[in-house]
């Protein structure tokens, strides 16, 4: 099953002081439209400049060490790794957070004060598949004796190691596979925590102002100073939370299993960078394989396993059967595949489309003949489903019966209902209606030729 893309039901605010800056802050959370991903609005600076999760906004600030920042030239928001944790385990995808000075509230040092108020708000689904990066090799950081790998899994789990060389904070393993409800009662609650040598050497060099006994676990020589833990390992369960907050600035969650000993911001951030290096190199080896493995399939290979149809194919499998890529590629996915009979593809309208740049820019719309596109790519994806088209490309050949309903604008999601009404050796017919919601935006019946899948290479 997909998962979906969320949203907050509504918007909210909180209130606070940064833990380590000690200013005051105010945060607004809005809801975002789907495939719009997180952003940070700074409203206290000139031309509110707007910071979006990607790792290439991630900041590394000697100043304040002992934080995850992001940020692009003179702007930064420091401490976003609580928030951004509380994020990922909700499956937040898409979310606009207006804030008015450059620290998140520490609020009790924990994620559990965001988790609260995202709740209360509620959490609802887009009705658009959201993105998720499956490790497909083992992949590792190691410094100072600590260290971090990652093997390939089905699910994201994390097994965490923690041991200071303290008597009091001793040796504490913390394992878990990261679901809502798992990081909502056993990860989300742990709050931070230091030395009570290190909050003294935090305080010398201007750092911690924030932070008091309340919000922050201050282990002393005789235990947690003016405060009890949570949980007997709460300490570890803390560095859980700073880690799946740290890597959700990739932009999407993972799935692979976790192995991390003593490891803290500055190494989760360099796997992140290790990840998404092994990101890119893999959506570059879709991308060079081309059509070859998906016209032409065997039997049990990737495109239908063996045990029954796939009922979905998304991007990657789009693009093993399509030879369009963008800013060409239309569809996002193809459900309720009935092979070569019928399916449903979906596209994502954004304002990121670059058709959009010069269609009407001042009141974007998207142009007819790419919505007549996108139907033919969905016809095309169902048709070349078919045993007897194994090994082919389709052409567009003929259109007929074209009507446009509506127009369709960034925000919309573009859903393509086709049905093969005539399949032959050498040509195909098809018709599809394209809806937004209950509403016809675009009508066609559409007749494809084949060829052989070698006259792309």
């Amino acid at each position: 099953m997909v998962e979906q893309q969320k949203t907050i039901r509504q918007e909210f605010s909180l209130s606070g002081v940064g833990l380590h800056t000690g200013c005051k802050v105010n945060i607004r959370c809005k809801p975002a439209p789907v495939n719009s991903g997180i952003s940070f609005i700074r409203t206290d600076l000139p031309g509110r400049p707007v910071l979006k999760v990607d790792p290439s906004n991630i900041h590394i600030d000697t100043g304040i060490p002992r934080c995850t920042s992001i940020g692009k030239g003179d702007v930064v928001i420091h401490t976003v790794e609580h928030f951004m944790s509380v994020l990922c385990g909700f499956g937040i995808s898409n979310l606009t957070v207006e804030i008015d000075a450059f620290e998140l509230p520490g609020l009790d040092g924990s994620g559990l004060d965001f988790l609260k108020a995202i709740k209360k708000t509620g959490i609802v689904e887009q009705g658009a598949g959201s993105s998720c990066f499956e490790v497909v090799e083992p992949v590792g950081v190691e410094l100072n004796g600590c260290s971090i790998y990652v093997v390939p899994d089905k699910e994201f789990k994390i097994s965490y190691v923690l041991d200071y060389d303290n008597p009091v904070l001793k040796s504490q393993f913390f394992s878990a596979t990261i679901t809502a409800e798992v990081f909502e009662e056993a990860i989300a609650p742990a709050r931070t925590f230091c030395l009570e040598s290190e909050a003294e050497e935090l305080r010398k060099h201007g750092l911690g102002k924030g932070a008091n006994f309340d919000n922050t676990l201050v282990v002393g020589n005789n235990g947690v100073i003016k405060n009890t833990v949570r949980f007997p390992d709460e300490f570890a369960r803390h560095k859980v939370l700073d880690f799946i907050g740290d890597l959700y600035l990739l932009g999407m969650p993972i799935r692979g299993h976790v192995f991390a000993v003593k490891s803290g911001h500055t190494l989760n951030i360099q796997l992140l960078k290790k990840i998404q290096e092994q990101r890119q190199r893999h959506q570059k080896k879709i991308a060079a394989a081309g059509p070859g493995p998906a016209v032409r399939p065997s039997p049990g290979g990737d495109l239908w396993p063996s045990g029954g149809d796939r009922k979905e194919i998304d991007i990657d499998g789009i693009m093993r059967i399509l030879p369009h890529r963008y800013p060409f590629l239309l569809v996002d996915r193809v459900t309720g595949i009935e092979r070569g009979k019928r399916g449903v593809g979906v596209k994502n309208v954004t304002i990121n489309d670059n058709f959009f740049q010069g269609h009407f820019p001042a009141r974007p719309v998207m142009p007819g003949v790419l919505m007549v596109e996108a139907m033919a790519q969905t016809a095309g994806v169902v048709i070349l489903t078919s045993e007897a088209h194994r090994g082919k490309v389709a052409f567009f050949l003929a259109i007929d019966n074209v009507k446009f309903r509506r127009v369709v604008v960034p925000g919309d999601q573009l859903v393509m209902e086709v049905e093969v009404i005539r399949d032959r050796p050498k040509t195909a017919q098809a018709r599809a209606v394209a809806k937004v919601g209950e509403e016809v935006a675009a009508e066609a019946e559409m007749v494809f030729s084949f060829t052989d899948a070698s006259y792309l290479d």
